[in-house]
């Protein structure tokens, strides 16, 4: 009798844990979902990342991040592309320069916008075409001021203008994101060009 309550005690706690761990699994099917390995992960919201035409090798991501600590993103990874990195765009006079960061601070508390125009994820050598519809999976590798790297996964939906918005608006920086770019018709990467009207 008592060997029956105990197998029924453990089924029971199984099953438990069996949903826990479901309702854990469904609450990052959100459109930026999360998974970190750090216990205070950097909140990730308003990602979504640029869908590319069959032959195109490169798109952006956009995301804003808020750090409960100071942190610093030091890297980011994803098997969708051969190179992905944080780029900077400046205006230098009156032609616009972007280049690669090593990094991206997050002040404690303060939420800071990778987007179209300014700081992006910048993404080339693409393996296969970003398809509307579809996610995006990257991994960002942060460091903390005591130099601890935490890894956080996210996956960010694919379409052609950020979630939200009308379609018409991200036309104005589809020359920055994806005709600039290696294998994309213009000029090469890294050169300085002409201010974008965005």
């Amino acid at each position: 009798m008592n060997v029956q309550k105990i197998a029924s005690s453990l089924l029971v706690a199984a099953t438990c844990m069996g949903g826990a761990a479901h309702a854990q699994t469904a609450s990052v099917t959100a459109p930026v979902a999360t998974t970190a390995t750090a216990s205070a992960p950097v909140a990730v919201d308003s990602g979504w990342a640029r869908a590319t035409v069959p032959g195109q090798k490169a798109s952006g991501a956009y995301m804003r991040l808020t750090a409960p600590q100071a942190t610093r993103l030091v890297r980011i990874e994803t098997p969708a592309a051969g190179v992905s990195e944080v780029h900077e765009m400046q205006m230098d006079g009156d032609v616009m320069k972007m280049r690669a960061l090593s990094g991206l601070d997050l002040p404690a508390g303060k939420a800071v916008e990778l987007k179209s125009g300014g700081n992006h994820v910048m993404l080339m050598d693409l393996k296969a075409p970003l398809v509307k519809g579809a996610s995006l999976p990257l991994t960002l590798v942060f460091k903390n001021a005591q130099g601890v790297e935490t890894s956080q996964q996210v996956n960010l939906p694919i379409g052609t203008a950020a979630p939200g918005a009308k379609a018409g608006s991200a036309m104005g920086s589809m020359s920055h994101d994806m005709k600039d770019r290696p294998g994309m018709p213009g000029m090469k990467h890294g050169e300085a060009k002409p201010a974008h009207p965005h």
